[in-house]
């Protein structure tokens, strides 16, 4: 979420209330308790022609109001006891720590341009010489050209990019 949808949440708020309760007028939120919900790490605000200073700087936490925020972290992971299998929940189990690990900051090494050097496991690599996307994609759903005029196997199934030019490819 972009920081100015947080901010803009923060503004109606204040502006609703204002007439209700002068002296909450000025709080973040109005005084209220907002809950947000999503994983910072996962997808950033997109910003335009943006550096990555710019992405970084339209973050919520780096809101003004970040500063004013309890974060929560779920402890637990549901989808681990939806599994039978013991040995694919505990692949997940694993396949989960390490993903956290990195969005914590945990597993790499920075190198001089501020980014980390993430080694991923043998094991996950996708070992193909030729497109690199066609590669992720017939990997990822090896029954997508066979199944792409059903939607029912593309109901439950996405393939997130970083640019809209990306996936024109597809």
């Amino acid at each position: 979420m972009h920081k100015h949808c947080f901010e803009a949440v923060n503004n109606s708020l204040q502006d609703i209330m204002e007439d209700v309760c002068v002296s909450n007028k000025d709080k973040p939120f109005a005084g209220k308790t907002v809950v947000f919900g999503g994983d910072f790490r996962q997808i950033l605000p997109v910003v335009p022609k943006g550096t990555r200073q710019n992405i970084v700087n339209a973050t919520i936490n780096s809101s003004y109001l970040w500063k004013h925020c309890t974060v929560l972290r779920l402890t637990k992971n549901t989808r681990l006891k939806s599994l039978d299998d013991i040995q694919e929940r505990a692949k997940l189990k694993e396949f989960s720590e390490w993903i956290a690990s990195i969005g914590d900051g945990r597993v790499g090494t920075e190198n001089e341009k501020g980014s980390a050097s993430i080694e991923i496991p043998e094991d996950m690599l996708i070992k193909y010489f030729g497109d690199p996307i066609a590669a992720i994609v017939e990997d990822t759903y090896p029954m997508f050209r066979d199944s792409v005029d059903d939607p029912m196997f593309l109901r439950d199934r996405a393939i997130l990019s970083p640019t809209l030019a990306n996936l024109m490819g597809l």
